[in-house]
């Protein structure tokens, strides 16, 4: 009589745990969307040709690391260096959004960069963030900035 409910335990339990694993976003890794956006009035930085852009998030984020590369860099060198890295100081305020090269609180520059570089209109970069465990990236393009009137 044990074997049998022992085996009706282990098999309900096996299910269950199939049922979680499979169905459910309780393994899962969290990733952050990330929508760019490319602002096309004026620019932020001098003598810059690159419209100003924007990154959306689909909530709010206590962000740890925010790094831009260039992704035809990535594609022949190992070691890539960034264009723009900010990491978490101590605890960053939670954000839904930013500007490229602009300061977010609670955030500084690493000791790689001291700023933003440039980013050159029509060549491919890639934003990668993370928010302690959860991490997104998104592929972006610079349009070329219109001037002001």
């Amino acid at each position: 009589m044990f074997g049998k409910n022992g085996f009706l335990l282990t098999f309900a339990i096996l299910l269950t745990a199939t049922y979680c694993y499979f169905f459910t976003d309780w393994f899962r890794v969290k990733t952050i969307q990330i929508i760019p956006g490319n602002r096309m009035v004026g620019t932020l930085m001098p003598d810059s040709q690159a419209a100003p852009i924007t990154f959306s998030l689909d909530n709010d984020y206590r962000l740890t690391s925010i790094k831009v590369i260039s992704l035809r860099e990535a594609e022949t060198n190992k070691v890539v260096i960034p264009k723009w890295h900010l990491v978490s100081s101590s605890n960053s305020v939670p954000t839904r959004g930013f500007l490229y090269g602009m300061p977010i609180a609670g955030m500084k520059n690493s000791t790689l960069k001291s700023a933003a570089d440039d980013l050159q209109v029509g060549e491919p970069y890639r934003l990668l963030l993370e928010a302690g465990k959860t991490r997104g990236q998104v592929d972006f393009l610079p349009a070329p900035a219109t001037p002001r009137r």
